[in-house]
C-alpha cells in the first residue's frame, strides 16, 4: 500500500559556510529522503539573502525573497529547523525569515506558513549541551504562529568535533537520535495530512 506523499521543508539558521547545522540537516537529509514519498525541500536562507523585517519594506513592496519563502514553506507538509545557540538564543536568520513569513499576503489565511503544520527541531553548537537553550525559544515561537511542534528533538553537542571529514556524524548515537527526529517528523507529518 502506498504511502501519502509528503513534502518536508528543511531549514538551518545558520548563515554560514561549513556551518553545523547545515551539515548534521544533511546527515539527516539522507536517511528521511529514503522514505517511501517524501520530498525534500532545502530552503537557504544564505541564498535567500532576506532583508532585515521592516513594516516600511513590507508596505512599500513585499520582497522576492520573502514571497518565496512564504510560498515553499506553504508548499510544506512539514518543516525540519537546525538551529544554532547564539547567546543562549536562536539567531536573527532565523528569527528574520519566521518574522517575514509570519506576514500575510492578500487573499492568504493568516499564518498561512505555519498553522496547523508539523515542525521537528534539531540543533548543533561547540558547547556541551548543543544549542539546547536556543530550540527552547524555537519552539516557543513556533507554537505561538500555532504549528504543531513535535517533542522529539535532538542537540548535538560539542559539534566542532562530532563531524568525519566527509561530512558525517562520526558516533552512532548521535546519528541515531538526528534521524529518530527526521523519522518522526515524516510520520507525523503523514498521519496528520491523511487526517485532513
Amino acid at each position: 500500500m502506498s504511502q501519502t506523499p509528503i513534502k518536508i521543508a528543511m531549514i538551518s539558521g545558520s548563515l554560514r559556510k561549513g556551518s553545523f547545522n547545515t551539515k548534521l540537516l544533511k546527515c539527516v537529509d539522507e536517511t528521511v529522503s529514503g522514505m517511501d514519498q517524501v520530498e525534500l525541500d532545502h530552503i537557504s536562507l544564505s541564498e535567500l539573502d532576506l532583508p532585515m523585517f521592516n513594516e516600511d519594506l513590507e508596505a512599500a513592496s513585499f520582497p522576492e525573497s520573502a514571497l518565496e519563502l512564504k510560498r515553499r514553506l506553504i508548499a510544506a507538509d512539514g518543516v525540519l529547523i537546525s538551529s544554532p545557540e547564539y547567546n543562549g538564543s536562536f539567531s536573527g536568520a532565523l528569527k528574520n525569515a519566521i518574522d517575514w513569513a509570519s506576514r500575510p499576503r492578500p487573499d492568504e489565511e493568516s499564518l498561512a506558513c505555519f498553522k496547523g503544520k508539523v515542525c521537528a527541531l534539531l540543533a548543533a553548537s561547540p558547547g556541551a549541551i548543543g544549542g539546547l537553550r536556543g530550540i527552547r525559544h524555537v519552539r516557543q515561537v513556533l507554537t505561538q504562529l500555532q504549528m504543531h511542534v513535535i517533542p522529539q528533538e535532538f542537540a548535538l553537542g560539542k559539534a566542532h568535533e562530532a563531524f568525519d571529514d566527509n561530512g558525517q556524524l562520526k558516533e552512532e548515537f548521535a546519528r541515531n537520535m538526528a534521524n529518530n527526529v527526521g523519522q518522526s517528523l515524516v510520520k507525523i507529518a503523514r498521519m496528520h495530512k491523511s487526517a485532513l
